[in-house]
């Protein structure tokens, strides 16, 4: 019996030995990996953020992890982010191509894709076609200023209530993203935008939880129907009700006369048909939930940010209110030109983006070649994590880095200045699509309900809890608002 145990034991270290992970030649110093799990169990699935603060106390701010078995460093703090987004671009502007998120959408779309001719050809099309459609114009500001009205609405009906904001602002997002993909926007009842916005959500909560992380780290568990197989399900549903879209689309449209992206990018498969190019069909699936998944998120969750802290620093919310009151006295309605005259509400609005770090993580990268990062060996394929929270709350980079104060983008002069560490859209050839679009829509819907309503926190409602819920985009937990409609300039 004690013969038997004793080779057991011999086989298993064997086996761990056989099976253990080598780190790469002068790898960045991280814990310790454990066989198949790699550094899985040092963490915490759920929220990793504390983990990679405490791993960067000690190992410094670049630091080695095994995901699974894949090798990954952990890029903290602004001087290394730097190096490796701006300075080495090319070197650090892969996308991992064996997570769950690839494999949901099939390498394709154009935030996931990997780095390459095929993904430089759908970016530049996209900012083109972005660009044509108003970005950065008043055509923008147009359809932006439409979809508040819609907002507004709402708000006046509820004026001296108690509400919950969460959907108001999720659909408003999703609408504005809408105008420009599809062409035209649905009522905040309308079932397609009901059931679309539904599963966008459902997506967002598997990709976001622990599932995923265990998908991405234990591929050996991929075969098994767990929670994670749910997430193929919703997309199949999301990308058959995007198909409807282009299929009424191809109906209705004389091309050459776009109305929208869609028909920009059926335009631009007329006239590649024939010369091997990566546009196709299931890659314009792809790109419409990339960004429209993209252009809901982020603005929406912010924007709830933006009014839970405004409603819990008065002060904050009647200064801007004040500005607001003088510097449109007299016009109907928000420029997003008006921005330039108000540099306290413009620094409010980027102080909501930093504490807000609403993806906190960017999206992962991965490094195209061997390359070298503060002087460790950084080999091709290894999975890059940038930690955008380090870069927001870094000590050094800001006056105020551990709470919310406006005067983090102002000089002494009170002027609006945007320090360098400013990166919630991440930095380099990977930066977001939409940052001009979401900066656009965060101005003119702030300044709009601001200027027309008071948002009070309720009686009832206890002490706010800012510590937001985690996951590839995050959103604060849900909270309730007390709406007082208001007199500009009273």
């Amino acid at each position: 019996m004690l013969g038997t145990l004793v080779v057991a034991w011999i086989c298993i270290f064997l086996l761990f030995l056989f099976i253990r992970i080598r780190k790469p030649k002068n790898f960045p110093p991280g814990p310790q990996p454990l066989p198949v799990f790699g550094n899985l169990l040092h963490l915490d699935i759920a929220n990793p953020l504390k983990d990679f603060k405490r791993f960067a106390e000690r190992y410094g701010k670049l630091y080695g992890l095994f995901w699974g078995s894949k090798p990954a460093v952990v890029l903290n703090g602004f001087e290394v982010m730097k190096e490796a987004l701006l300075t080495k671009a090319v070197d650090f502007s892969g996308r991992p191509q064996d997570f769950m998120i690839n494999h949901i959408t099939e390498n394709k779309g154009v935030i996931f894709a990997d780095y390459g001719p095929g993904w430089k050809e759908h970016r530049r099309f996209a900012l083109m076609t972005l660009r044509n459609f108003g970005l950065g114009k008043q055509t923008m500001e147009e359809r932006i200023l439409g979809e508040i009205s819609h907002i507004v609405a709402c708000l006046e009906e509820n004026a001296g209530r108690t509400v919950s904001p969460q959907t108001w602002f999720h659909n408003a997002a999703s609408n504005v993203i809408s105008l420009v993909l599809f062409g035209s926007r649905f009522d905040y009842s309308d079932e397609f935008l009901t059931r679309y916005v539904q599963l966008s959500t459902a997506i967002s909560k598997i990709i976001n939880g622990p599932w995923n992380m265990i998908y991405d780290t234990v591929p050996a568990l991929r075969c098994i129907p767990l929670p994670f197989r749910k997430g193929f399900k919703v997309v199949e549903e999301i990308k058959n009700m995007t198909l409807t879209l282009i299929n009424k689309h191809k109906k209705t449209r004389v091309p050459g006369e776009p109305r929208d992206f869609i028909d920009c990018y059926l335009d631009e498969l007329d006239k590649r048909s024939n010369d091997g190019s990566t546009f196709d069909e299931s890659r314009l699936i792809m790109y419409i939930l990339d960004l429209h998944f993209a252009g809901t998120d982020t603005t929406s969750n912010t924007l709830l940010t933006a009014f839970l802290y405004l409603m819990n620093h008065p002060e904050v919310q009647a200064r801007c209110q004040q500005e607001i009151d003088e510097v449109l006295e007299g016009k109907d309605q928000a420029s997003y030109e008006d921005r330039h005259n108000m540099p306290y509400t413009h620094a409010v609005i980027h102080e909501v983006q930093r504490v807000a770090h609403t993806v906190p993580l960017s999206v992962f990268h991965c490094t195209t070649k061997d390359t070298e990062l503060m002087g460790y060996n950084i080999p091709k394929g290894t999975l890059v994590i940038p930690n955008l929270t380090s870069v927001l709350n870094e000590e050094g980079q800001w006056k105020f880095p551990h709470e919310f104060n406006p005067a983090n983008f102002l000089n002494d002069e009170g002027q609006f200045e945007k320090p360098e560490a400013f990166m919630p859209f991440s930095t380099g050839p990977r930066v977001c699509l939409g940052e001009g679009l979401a900066r656009m829509e965060l101005f003119l819907v702030m300044v709009t309900l601001l200027r027309q309503f008071q948002f009070v926190w309720p009686e009832d409602a206890g002490e706010p809890d800012y510590t937001p819920v985690f996951g590839v985009t995050q959103t604060p937990k849900p909270y309730r608002m007390h709406i007082i409609l208001r007199e500009p300039g009273k």
